[in-house]
């Protein structure tokens, strides 16, 4: 008895080359927008090379055409400015402490939300998640005289206790959304191998939850580190940041593109540093979850 072959169909070969144009394509369109993202930073970054002179005749890509020209006189005079260099450690001082805070806060706070048995667990969660249509113009003034009251108006500490509040919702709020997608079968087992809540805690659930914090450390960091409205009220002199001193400057010198091109551009590279650092813990937490 003999068999028949089926025809066996013929392979699609125009797939794979439609499959590579198509990622070809993807590829150079985010090329692009990586271009158009990164082109104010490039023209600032020129432009703090730059004389004043030379600022004020043209614009920063004339530039390319002569790149001797460029110096780094406006850092080594920025650098000169005692202002300026107390300000940017005042903003280290400031976004490194908060960072640290909400982050450590907010993990424990959210492990607790989601894997632990209290009373009016989910009653104080729904607080929490109240807390974040909160605007946070709306506690300026209340605060302010609190501070002044405490002796923390125009302090450093002031002002990471502030931000530390304030970050604490989101922080808690998706943390705790993220530890509650973890399987509770590796709890129990867990707690069967005879792990307590702070072994639990710190051996399964902050290497499982990595990528989240990761990427709230980095949404915090960059919040704080960017801010001025919250230092421009709650920090004195002493202890204004980088964003505080460079408005002060403008507001002195005008449109001085020497000093202010330099500075601005500090400020930019400290964060882009840490995003960049990062990025794949930042990318694996907006990730988490989307697919199961």
């Amino acid at each position: 008895m003999t068999t028949v072959q089926q025809p066996v169909p013929p392979r699609r070969r125009s797939a794979r080359p439609a499959k590579r144009i198509s990622r070809a394509v993807i590829q150079l369109f985010l090329l692009v927008i990586g271009l158009v993202w990164l082109t104010p930073a490039a023209g600032l970054f020129i432009s703090s090379l730059r004389t004043e002179e030379a600022n004020a005749n043209s614009g920063w890509w004339t530039a390319l055409t002569a790149p001797g020209r460029l110096s780094l006189d406006n850092y080594a005079a920025l650098l000169k400015d005692s202002g300026i260099v107390q300000a940017f450690w005042n903003t280290v001082l400031i976004s490194v402490p908060t960072t640290i805070a909400v982050v450590v806060i907010a993990a424990l706070a959210g492990y607790a939300f989601a894997w632990m048995d209290f009373a009016g667990r989910d009653w104080i969660f729904l607080v929490v998640v109240a807390m974040l249509v909160v605007p946070v113009q709306i506690g300026l003034l209340p605060v302010a005289k609190l501070f002044g009251a405490l002796g923390l108006f125009g302090s450093i500490p002031g002002v990471i206790l502030f931000h530390t509040a304030y970050g604490l919702p989101f922080a808690i709020f998706l943390l705790r959304n993220y530890f509650a997608e973890i399987p509770k079968e590796m709890l129990e087992a867990a707690r069967m191998d005879g792990g307590g809540e702070w072994r639990i805690f710190s051996q399964l659930i902050l290497p499982l939850g990595r990528p989240a914090i990761a990427s709230l450390a980095i949404f915090q960091f960059l919040w704080v580190w960017n801010d001025m409205l919250v230092a421009l009220l709650f920090a004195d002199n002493e202890s204004q940041p980088l964003t505080v001193a460079l408005q002060s400057q403008m507001r002195q010198f005008g449109s001085n593109i020497g000093v202010l091109a330099p500075g601005a551009f500090l400020s930019l590279i400290v964060p882009l540093i840490v995003f960049f650092a990062f990025q794949r813990h930042f990318v694996q937490g907006i990730m988490a979850g989307s697919v199961k």
